[in-house]
């Protein structure tokens, strides 16, 4: 590095606040900028090959913290950050990156992951899913403070690497009309009585209205409810309250005379015929056209014959399970959330779906070989007792780790393992396929969340 001055004492240490000269050699998981020589630093705002100026603002043993001060040398995948607040909020953190370089270092990472975890390289590498990179995040979690020195509510997401909220005039990434609505939002909740007993919002934008849960720590006064009550009409959305727990959650109440039934939440699947309904607070895939994209790449990856029996892990309200429904000849749901599962239900039964099923069931315990159901346990879950030939497994983040030896006992023809964390991923992918006989015969990313560094992946796996 620039500032580096080599004497047989060795490398000068830089002191805090001096600035640095130095390349760029690659991103962490967080999109921050790697400058080795000397004591590594981490930055943000910097891409591989550049060369900057930099300063130390916090050490730590292995590593420091800097701050960006200029780029000497631009790579040439740097673009211009769409959002005005890029740099400041959290949400997003690779805008000055263009979309194909951030898809590149997606499959790049899983590839890194699958070869020093899972030790194994997929037979072949499946074309990334990509869709639009603005306007595509239908569901989000809000932060909301009353900041008493500017006199007003901020609204937005976390400040990057910070714990407060990022005043947000408007987002490039969420859904419409959602993008627009955050400073009138902001503007309307500043005017209400518990403006410092409001902390949190989570938006979900269906494809036939918006909704938006408000974490309400003391009740709205009479006033606040007709304060939200006009911006619910000016601006076409639903508010719902949630004082307590999810199972507190319930539409904003409206004055006597003037209820009238709403339809529910829901989002289409046309290439299948389906319509799914859902709660606000229920979860569904972020980005809805990936989602679409993805459903239809599950069925031609899985390949179910119409009399093929498939079962779906960690099924939620069915987006899955319901599609695979329309072209195998029986389909099994399977969710730890008793609640979805019954949306789950009510979503076959509204579809006109007899041929598929759902349990709700803790899959850690049914893994272990007992669940707990009515006070006795059982030796294995009835859903467990069936033949397969067709597994789908989409866990959290912390993978499905515990139900893979049931699904190597079941022996089917062909698992899909829809991940959003490669390294659980590539942890899970190298036990089947050095524990239980299978080959990993197929892995690829999909674009779900655009300019940020979360990675979604798919992996393909028949028995060896």
């Amino acid at each position: 590095m620039g500032s580096t001055d080599l004497s047989p004492r060795g490398p000068r240490v830089a002191r805090d606040g001096e600035e640095e000269t130095g390349d760029v050699a690659a991103l962490t998981h967080e999109g921050e900028g790697i400058v080795r020589g000397g004591k590594t630093a981490f930055f943000a705002g910097a891409l591989p090959g550049e060369r900057i100026k930099f300063r130390r603002t916090k050490r730590h043993k292995q590593h420091d913290d800097a701050r960006l001060v200029e780029v000497l040398q631009a790579a040439p995948e740097r673009t211009s950050p769409r959002c005005a607040h890029f740099g400041v909020c959290g949400g997003c953190a690779l805008q000055h990156l263009a979309p194909e370089s951030q898809l590149a270092a997606k499959q790049l990472e899983l590839q890194d992951n699958l070869e020093r975890v899972a030790r194994v390289m997929p037979e072949m590498w499946l074309p990334p899913l990509t869709g639009p990179v603005w306007n595509y995040r239908r569901r989000a979690r809000l932060g909301v403070k009353y900041v008493t020195k500017k006199g007003r509510v901020v609204v937005g997401f976390r400040e990057r690497l910070s714990p407060y909220v990022a005043a947000l005039e408007r987002c490039e990434v969420l859904a419409a009309p959602m993008d627009s609505l955050i400073a009138p939002l902001a503007a309307m909740l500043t005017t209400i009585s518990i403006r410092e007993r409001l902390p949190q919002i989570e938006v979900a934008v269906a494809d036939n209205a918006v909704a938006m849960v408000l974490r309400v720590l003391t009740p709205p006064s009479a006033s606040d409810l007709s304060t939200f009550r006009a911006f619910e009409q000016e601006h076409r959305v639903r508010f719902y309250l949630q004082p307590a727990g999810l199972d507190s959650v319930h539409r904003l109440p409206q004055e006597p005379g003037s209820e009238s039934a709403e339809p529910p939440l829901e989002y289409a699947l046309p290439r299948f015929a389906l319509t799914l309904e859902f709660r606000p607070t229920d979860f569904i895939q972020v980005n809805g056209a990936i989602n679409e994209a993805l459903v239809s790449r599950a069925i031609e990856l899985l390949a179910p014959e119409p009399d093929a029996a498939v079962l779906d892990l960690y099924c939620g309200l069915g987006n899955f399970t319901l599609a695979l429904a329309r072209r195998a000849g029986r389909v099994v749901g399977v969710e730890g959330d008793a609640a979805l599962v019954e949306r789950a239900r009510q979503n076959a039964r509204k579809n006109g779906l007899e041929n598929v099923t759902f349990h709700a069931a803790d899959l850690a315990l049914a893994a272990a070989g007992a669940q707990s159901i009515g006070g006795s346990a059982v030796s294995a879950p009835a859903w467990a007792a069936f033949p397969y030939d067709y597994v789908l497994l989409d866990p959290p983040r912390a993978g499905a780790r515990e139900m893979l030896p049931t699904v190597a006992r079941l022996r089917p023809k062909r698992v899909l393992y829809i991940s959003c964390h490669p390294g659980s991923l590539a942890r899970d992918v190298g036990m089947l396929t050095h524990d239980h006989g299978f080959a990993l015969k197929a892995a690829g990313v999909l674009d779900m969340f655009p300019h940020t560094t979360h990675v979604e992946s798919l992996a393909v796996l028949e028995p060896a």
